[in-house]
């Protein structure tokens, strides 16, 4: 079971995702999961994310708060966190 559930939905950021994912992989602490949520983009974030070892979950557009939800359904981490795919984290977060 990992430390960590790292819940990422996505929605039309492919600007920002493949920033936002290299962030994740790049930590220094090493057990965590990570839960990528396509909550129905319309544009090629998926095709940036498909390039990541990560969890994928495809859904309709169901806004923000139901793609979260669709992650933590699945999560296996004693700790949940989430990260906006327009944000990215230092490599020491966890």
């Amino acid at each position: 079971m990992p430390k960590f559930s790292i819940i990422i939905p996505v929605y039309n950021v492919e600007e920002y995702i493949g920033r936002c994912l290299e962030s994740v992989k790049n930590q220094t602490f090493n057990d965590y999961e990570v839960i990528v949520v396509n909550d129905g983009t319309k544009d090629k974030s998926m095709e940036i994310v498909n390039k990541y070892p990560f969890k994928i979950i495809n859904q309709e557009n169901q806004g923000l708060s139901a793609a979260r939800n669709s992650g933590i359904k699945i999560a296996k981490g004693n700790y949940l966190t989430f990260i906006d795919s327009d944000d990215w984290i230092s490599n020491t977060m966890f």
